[in-house]
């Protein structure tokens, strides 16, 4: 439920002038957001009061991002105690909303670029996206999408075979280069277009420390969204160029599989816990695309292929892991 009061209270106490307030949008998280308008300018308030600890992440990596000519939401004010934030309103228009067969290569070029310029922001005291951090995450999957969101028990042998498969993952994961500024969360909806078209960053409070190839997997392997396989490698390869990264196609796209794979299958464990813990049930719409990312991947590779028997034997595949 949506408690728009909290929000007007807390305007009203810092006497901003508003003529209308609506609910702009919400995230995964407790984070709501609200449009702010009177009669000339509009303005977006982030109510981060659940979640204030996500707060001044938000307000120091959105200058760690514009440091690097990132594009980034412009900051209006800000009270870390109450977990208030008003910032320029960028609209209703995310990437998703515009992205089709036509124009994806031109608009995911240059998101890819931003990318490029992401990696080289400041990393100081940012938390690691380690091997420690990346099992975690990974482990979401038994946990919420096989366990209480299908109700699958594994028995011992195909828990072992899943524990190898999805610590071999990691193990690939943390072989690739890292050190470098991860968004975490670079996707279709959480990059916005201006009525110009330009790409605005949001969302990237949670920015972590590790592989080079995470940010570019949420793009081109978009859990929201997917195009054609040849040329979202192919787009892939381009990245590994722009780094200037002297490494084959063949090992490079492994890394990108191997990022992507662990990605999708944590992202199989928290759709699954949004909406069993949070209620928020639209994300489940999107396991089918998720699920098919893995499925195709790991068959690619023998150390993952008994991931897909095992999804094959529980009948996940055939109900496309949804009900």
């Amino acid at each position: 439920m949506i408690n728009i009061t909290k929000t007007k209270n807390w305007l009203n106490k810092h006497n901003i002038d508003f003529r209308d307030i609506e609910v702009a949008s919400s995230d995964a998280s407790f984070r709501r957001y609200y449009r702010l308008k009177d009669s000339m300018h509009s303005s977006i308030v982030m109510d981060s009061s659940e979640q204030k600890e996500s707060l001044e992440p938000f307000v120091e990596i959105t200058q760690r991002l514009r440091d690097v000519g990132v594009r980034v939401p412009k900051i209006l004010a800000v009270d870390v105690s109450e977990g208030y934030l008003m910032m320029e309103d960028l609209g209703d228009r995310h990437l998703l909303d515009t992205l089709d067969i036509y124009n994806f290569e031109s608009f995911y070029d240059r998101a890819i670029d931003i990318i490029v310029q992401m990696q080289n922001a400041d990393i100081s005291s940012l938390p690691l996206y380690d091997a420690e951090f990346l099992g975690f995450e990974i482990e979401l999957m038994p946990e919420w999408y096989l366990q209480k969101h299908l109700g699958l028990e594994l028995d011992n042998k195909q828990r072992v075979i899943v524990d190898r498969v999805l610590q071999s993952i990691v193990d690939e994961v943390v072989a690739q280069p890292q050190g470098v500024f991860v968004h975490r969360d670079f996707h279709s909806r959480n990059l916005m277009l201006t009525p110009r078209d330009e790409i605005v960053v949001i969302d990237y409070q949670d920015a972590r420390v590790g592989a080079i190839t995470y940010d570019l997997v949420s793009l081109l392997r978009d859990c929201y969204i997917s195009f054609d396989r040849e040329q979202i490698e192919a787009l892939a390869l381009s990245f590994r160029d722009k780094k200037g990264l002297s490494v084959d196609d063949t090992t490079f796209i492994r890394w990108f599989d191997y990022m992507g794979l662990q990605r999708h299958i944590k992202v199989l464990g928290i759709f699954a816990r949004l909406s069993i813990r949070d209620g928020k049930d639209g994300y489940l719409d999107d396991i089918p695309q998720t699920l098919d990312y893995i499925l195709s991947i790991a068959q690619k590779y023998p150390q993952t292929k008994a991931l897909v028997e095992i999804f094959d034997k529980l009948d996940i595949i055939n109900k496309k892991g949804n009900e």
